[in-house]
């Protein structure tokens, strides 16, 4: 079989790519020249292929295992992989993705040029932050409503009560004078949004905990939801060749925090609310991935994050430091 030059691998570009994909207790190889996971099911091996030219992301679990020649196919199609715990997420709180992305010495250099034109100035920093919050605030007002129409009485909220928590999260958000005070408006909005989830689900009492034993079925929706939207962060990076070290937001505690930047694009607005519905509904961790995954396929989450990248590194680059 002839090999595919990388070329034709990337020819879906990643915002129009379809899969994202969690493995466990599986082993992921090269086949016949096609990139496929074999598991066992007694003497039998069965193989499932993944197509990898319309691939984003892959999340590598509990008790996998991976080969170089899968790992070079995977390089070759720009596929983002990652290694999780168990449930598609870390199995102790203090564990983060080790994100593996394909290397090349031709990546376009735009975006980051333009990035780094502002990222050592810290008032242009947080111009780059206010808008990715602003961001955020509009896919929320977008999507929200949307899904309340889809799910009608499953997902009934307070509609001008959420507007109402938008527009002021917006006014806060522009008169914020550093990054500690765009954190503590997120956090803040983000409690309001599991209020209205909750009632939306009558779900009950809620509080958020993560990666802890024994918590209840919307917070490991919540974990599991939100390192699917990392995957999505890690790739919209790669994409526009911006290093994930230079955050705007998280980047005094983490290493890799423009992913979380861009992933704070689309958790309060896609996996939050879908993790209280799955849960509501008793769905179990494949019934959430794959309702999840449709969802940030559907809203075009990779496509967004890429843009409001590139945007912000336009204008941003473009306006003069303070003295």
């Amino acid at each position: 079989m002839n090999e595919l030059p990388a070329r034709d691998l990337k020819a879906i570009l990643h915002s129009k790519r379809a899969n994202m994909y969690y493995l466990e207790h599986c082993r992921v190889l090269v086949n016949g020249g096609r990139v496929e996971y074999v598991t066992e099911q007694g003497k039998d091996s069965l193989y499932w292929n993944i197509p990898i030219a319309n691939t984003t992301t892959i999340l590598l679990g509990t008790g996998t295992s991976i080969t170089q020649a899968a790992v070079r196919e995977l390089a070759k199609a720009g596929v983002m992989l990652g290694f999780v715990g168990g449930g598609g997420t870390p199995l102790f709180a203090g564990t983060d993705i080790e994100w593996m992305s394909p290397q090349s010495e031709y990546r376009p250099t735009e975006y980051l040029q333009q990035w780094v034109r502002f990222w050592f100035h810290e008032d242009l920093r947080l111009a780059a932050a206010r808008r990715l919050q602003l961001a955020r605030l509009d896919r929320i007002s977008s999507h929200w409503p949307s899904i309340g129409d889809r799910y009608r009485a499953g997902f009934t909220f307070d509609r001008p009560a959420l507007a109402s928590l938008l527009r002021e999260s917006a006014l806060r958000v522009e008169r914020a004078t550093d990054v500690e005070q765009l954190l503590v408006e997120e956090a803040r909005v983000t409690r309001g949004l599991y209020k209205f989830a909750v009632d939306a689900t009558s779900y009950g009492d809620f509080v958020r905990e993560k990666h802890g034993a024994g918590v209840d079925r919307a917070n490991s929706f919540l974990d599991h939801g939100n390192y699917l939207a990392y995957g999505l962060g890690a790739t919209a990076a790669w994409v526009a060749g911006v290093p994930p070290s230079l955050a705007v937001l998280h980047g005094k505690t983490r290493k890799g925090g423009l992913v979380f930047d861009l992933a704070d694009l689309v958790k309060d607005a896609v996996v939050l609310p879908q993790a209280f519905l799955s849960a509501r509904n008793g769905d179990d961790e494949q019934e959430f991935r794959v309702a999840c995954i449709e969802n940030l396929t559907r809203n075009e989450a990779l496509d967004f994050m890429i843009d409001t990248l590139k945007s912000i590194a336009a204008s941003v680059s473009a306006e003069e430091p303070s003295r």
